[in-house]
């Protein structure tokens, strides 16, 4: 089965950036399905083919998917579950009218193989399953932590302002951080091999590390001193809202609610859901995993935003 077409839902947003050019690097020929027409404008790819895409509607999303051979995407985090598996079905159900051959969905967080009881988490599964009711081939993309979380609006400042990554793992808390380059890899391997089809993929980076692991990191990308501080998920949620909203009252189903419940679950368990070893990724796709220290090498930590 070759895979030429892909339909990228997402695409202009920072997860699709990469995927988008990865695809692009790698030859395919990629449409971006959007809500808006001027969506990929203030993108590296202004002159990328759009279709109309709304994930809450069955019909366009067929026709959206028309003509492509493979729909490749991340959606965002809803926290209302039924809104959750609302798009999975209208995402479902326009694949398979429109015959697509593969689905690779990437689900921008680390997912159990039960449900949780994290709103936001059990919609995923319920995505999940809807995909894979089609019929057609599906790889569920899973990564743990994105290492590019610590060069966001909420923790890129403190840490060049006062050298404090400031996070809401405990300090025993191991991670296998992985880049967002890195998922667009495991995703456009994934629709140019069979051997993941219907496989659920752990992705993570080469190695596990606490905050304070992460910090000697920056440290030496950066060339001053870094140290971690570790937030309890509450605190870090307050300061989310507080940044975006002005306020530190944290709404019920917010995302800063949901990051709250989801750092929570990380930090209570005996053993780190975070943990990935990379080997089933390489062996599944052929990863070529970038570590930590690249990545943070890589980023311009001047001190403009």
């Amino acid at each position: 089965m070759t895979i030429e077409k892909v339909c990228v839902l997402g695409a202009p947003a920072d997860q699709g950036q990469p995927l988008v050019s990865e695809l692009l690097d790698a030859g395919f020929e990629v449409t971006a399905g959007v809500r808006r027409e001027n969506a990929m404008a203030d993108t590296p790819f202004p002159d990328l083919p759009i279709v109309h895409a709304d994930i809450n509607d069955a019909d366009a999303m067929a026709l959206a998917f028309a003509g492509q051979d493979a729909a490749a995407f991340h959606l965002p985090f809803e926290f209302d579950r039924a809104k959750a598996a609302h798009f999975g079905r209208s995402i479902a159900q326009g694949a398979k009218r429109a015959g697509l051959k593969k689905i690779v969905f990437n689900t921008a967080c680390y997912v159990a193989d039960h449900d949780l009881d994290l709103s936001a988490h059990d919609g995923r599964r319920d995505i999940e399953r809807a995909l894979e009711d089609t019929g057609i081939p599906c790889v569920f993309i899973e990564p743990t932590v994105f290492m590019d979380n610590q060069y966001r609006l909420w923790t890129r400042p403190l840490i060049m302002r006062d050298g404090i990554f400031a996070y809401p793992a405990g300090p025993t808390l191991k991670i296998n951080w992985v880049c967002l380059e890195d998922v667009a890899q495991a995703m456009r391997r994934a629709l140019e091999t069979g051997a993941a089809d219907g496989q659920h993929v752990p992705l993570g980076g080469p190695e596990a590390l606490t905050g304070d692991e992460v910090a000697a990191n920056l440290t030496e990308a950066i060339g001053r001193p870094v140290r971690f501080q570790s937030l309890k998920p509450d605190e870090f949620a307050a300061r989310m809202s507080e940044l975006v909203t002005g306020s530190r009252e944290v709404q019920p189903l917010s995302i800063y609610d949901g990051m709250a419940k989801f750092y929570a679950f990380y930090n209570s368990q005996a053993q780190s859901p975070l943990l990935v070893d990379p080997k089933n990724a390489r062996d599944l796709l052929g990863m070529k995993h970038t570590s930590h220290l690249e990545w943070a090498k890589s980023k311009d930590w001047g001190e403009g935003l």
